[in-house]
């Protein structure tokens, strides 16, 4: 097979693929709204027949929420799964938005052209890529070169309520040796990158009460207990003086950066103090020697995310509070136990109680952190691949954030994901006037050409 006649196709298609993009991003897709259910919907179906006008055996697959999307497809090399979802964020604020979300546009920006609608970044034109792919891969030589099953689906952006229960149930049709996940980014503006871990979350929620009503200051300030005065002490030992968070046991299973990536990190030149001044700071606040990027990616974190109590209201009211919450969220790494850190915060914190104060607490989410294998001859073959369609090498880099889908097929599935994906920083995901790059797009395509002819060559 030729790959130069599959990438050549894929640039003499470009203005066809953008246009089928288009037809799916009309879609108002919007998995939160239950106003939006008829148009999820048709846009699974969309995605179906898109499928099966490629070649896939395709279904629309019920479940209590909205459908997912299951193409299979027959081939001589190795089995992959690709994810995807097609379901988008809310439009609002429209008034914000310079133009109707779902009616896309080819604009001219001062760095080239962009797809602007809700959804070209996040995820619909990061999926488009690898059916483009595979459409010009059966267009050239009439077949794919890998078993492949395309998983696509419509709740990411409301939770993924159904996404385990369906893993479950239905997982071992999509058991293969590896997924391929789109739905990350580039490193930097022209250095692509494969997301090789992703940090796990934990969320509490606590709220301590000490007296039955709110009090006068007057009458019982200095003498009864203030539970803010409680709260506040506490949170505020949840850290030291180097950035170590004090909860016991905290860091027992985090394990070192190994030295490959730190120097493969260390070559990126990652500019922290521009990233910082973008939001208004100067100075990193984690852990006391380590790089930024060891922060932003290899490191565990613990952020308190809202705290409340009293009177908050205009003016002021000289009163002691009967409660006080706080929202804290942990950043999980490696091998840390999100139920075993919960156990262990609450106990830290109640330990910290004094008489007359209780606490009530509120679970909101505990997934485990994700570290691929990149060992999988894949990941390198991934990364020539990238490397050969961007003008930067691609890196292995970490993700501060958390994408859950990568930890369930690894804990249900019993396989490792290879996360490469094609946004931008600026590309305004879940904001008004989101765009995805024509560039981005372009060459997102060839580049899973190049990944999945790569893979079946072995």
């Amino acid at each position: 097979m030729s790959l130069d006649a599959v990438l050549a196709r894929l640039d003499a298609d470009l203005d066809a693929a953008t246009g089928r993009l288009f037809e799916l991003l009309r879609i108002p897709s919007i998995s939160t709204d239950p106003a939006f259910a008829g148009d999820v919907r048709r846009a699974a179906e969309w995605l179906r027949a898109d499928l099966e006008s490629i070649g896939f055996e395709a279904e629309v697959h019920d479940t209590p929420g909205h459908p997912m999307v299951v193409g299979q497809i027959d081939g001589p090399g190795p089995h992959l799964l690709f994810y995807g979802h097609y379901d988008v964020q809310p439009v609002d604020p429209l008034s914000l938005w310079d133009r109707d979300p779902f009616d896309p546009e080819l604009q001219e920006t001062p760095k080239g052209r962009v797809i602007r609608a809700r959804g070209a970044s996040d995820d619909k034109g990061q999926l488009m890529t690898f059916l483009e792919a595979c459409r010009a891969l059966k267009a050239e030589t009439g077949a794919l070169p890998c078993k492949i099953t395309v998983f696509l689906e419509g709740e990411e952006e409301s939770g993924s309520p159904s996404l385990v229960p369906y893993l479950k149930e239905r997982g071992a049709a999509l058991k293969a040796d590896l997924a391929l996940i789109c739905d990350t980014g580039l490193f930097a503006e022209d250095v692509p990158a494969i997301v090789t871990q992703l940090r796990g979350l934990l969320g509490e929620e606590m709220t301590i009460t000490g007296p039955r009503v709110d009090l006068h200051s007057g009458m019982y300030g200095g003498m009864a207990m203030n539970p803010i005065r409680v709260l506040t002490r506490i949170l505020g030992n949840l850290h030291d003086d180097t950035g170590r968070v004090q909860v016991p046991g905290f860091y027992d299973d985090v394990e070192d950066l190994p030295d490959t990536l730190r120097e493969q990190w260390a070559g990126l030149g990652f500019d922290a103090e521009g990233f910082l001044g973008d939001v208004g700071l100067k100075a990193p606040s984690g852990e006391a020697g380590l790089t930024p990027l060891e922060m932003l990616w290899s490191r565990p974190t613990a952020e308190i995310n809202g705290i409340w109590g009293g009177y908050t209201g205009a003016g002021f009211k000289t009163v002691l509070p009967s409660k006080a919450s706080a929202k804290v969220s942990f950043r999980l790494v490696a091998a840390q136990d999100p139920l075993k850190l919960r156990k262990s915060f609450r106990a830290w914190v109640e330990a910290q109680l004094p008489e007359d104060c209780t606490i009530a607490w509120t679970s909101h989410g505990a997934s485990p952190a994700s570290r691929m294998d990149i060992s999988h001859p894949a990941f390198e073959i991934a990364r020539t691949a990238l490397s050969q369609e961007w003008p930067g090498e691609a890196a292995f880099i970490g993700g501060g954030g958390s994408i859950p889908v990568a930890g369930h097929f690894k804990d249900i599935l019993g396989m490792d994901s290879l996360l490469a994906g094609f946004g931008k920083d600026d590309d305004a995901i879940h904001s008004p006037n989101e765009k995805y790059d024509l560039d981005s797009f372009h060459r997102g395509m060839r580049a899973w050409a190049r990944i999945l002819t790569g893979i079946a060559n072995g």
